[in-house]
């Protein structure tokens, strides 16, 4: 009997399971190991506190803000993704960047005026520090808030553990440098670094490939941008052959 190569997907659920399922659509056999667990944290008292928008730099942020703001309130979203995020959660008027926290501060010079009110963005606990004070480089007055936490895993799904245990993986999608640094001390604490040097290690930016150079991987590739189609379109479908034989 023969089974798809396995693809070890690191992004935390809900989206997990959102890409678990593209990659088998693919032909893969996917392996989850969410590196990070989010949580909603209770919402700042002056969350609702008039803001001329707001700005959400991940999908996280914009779920946890489902039904606590103005639904017609402007939103400036980090990418496509997190724009449709904002619009599952409510939001009416929602513009989107080009996927990276540099773009979004473009996005919002050119659409918003610093003597218009000043900006919310929300983000996760210890996240967006530099996004916040590019902003106000600008000239923006920002109220920066933590909406949820992002705790690293413990370890890694036994059944995931198995499937590397034996070889089973050829490659591995990294969303974030966080969720890249946990999975390699992961894979490292169980013993498994060297399992590495037979996966491609598909990064969603340079910045997240150069988290993943301190690792045997057998080779380590980035999208030219960060979205997560074309971090799809870098795995691609297996080659004929890739199959494993299983007892």
């Amino acid at each position: 009997m023969r089974e798809p190569p396995a693809v070890l997907v690191t992004r935390p659920e809900p989206g997990c399971a959102e890409t678990a399922a593209a990659v088998a659509a693919l032909g893969w056999r996917p392996l989850l190991a969410p590196a990070l667990v989010l949580s909603p944290l209770p919402l700042p008292a002056d969350i609702a506190h008039p803001v001329q928008a707001l700005l959400l730099p991940s999908r996280a942020a914009a779920r946890a803000l489902a039904g606590a703001l103005d639904p017609g309130l402007p939103v400036l979203a980090v990418g496509p993704g997190t724009a449709a995020e904002a619009e599952a959660a409510g939001f009416r008027d929602v513009r989107h960047a080009e996927g990276e926290a540099e773009s979004l501060v473009v996005l919002a010079r050119a659409r918003l005026r610093p003597r218009q009110g000043a900006l919310l963005l929300a983000a996760g606990r210890g996240y967006s520090r530099t996004l916040a004070a590019a902003l106000r480089d600008q000239g923006f007055a920002v109220r920066h808030r933590a909406v949820y936490a992002a705790r690293p895993a413990t370890a890694l799904p036994p059944e995931t553990l198995d499937a590397l245990r034996r070889g089973r993986a050829r490659a591995a999608l990294f969303l974030s440098p966080r969720s890249a640094q946990v999975t390699q001390r992961l894979l490292r604490r169980a013993g498994l670094a060297e399992t590495v040097r037979g996966m491609v290690a598909l990064a969603l930016s340079q910045r997240i490939a150069q988290s993943l150079a301190g690792m045997p991987w057998r080779a380590i590739r980035a999208t030219p941008a960060p979205d997560s189609l074309a971090l799809l379109a870098l795995l691609g479908r297996p080659a004929p052959g890739m199959e494993d034989e299983v007892a």
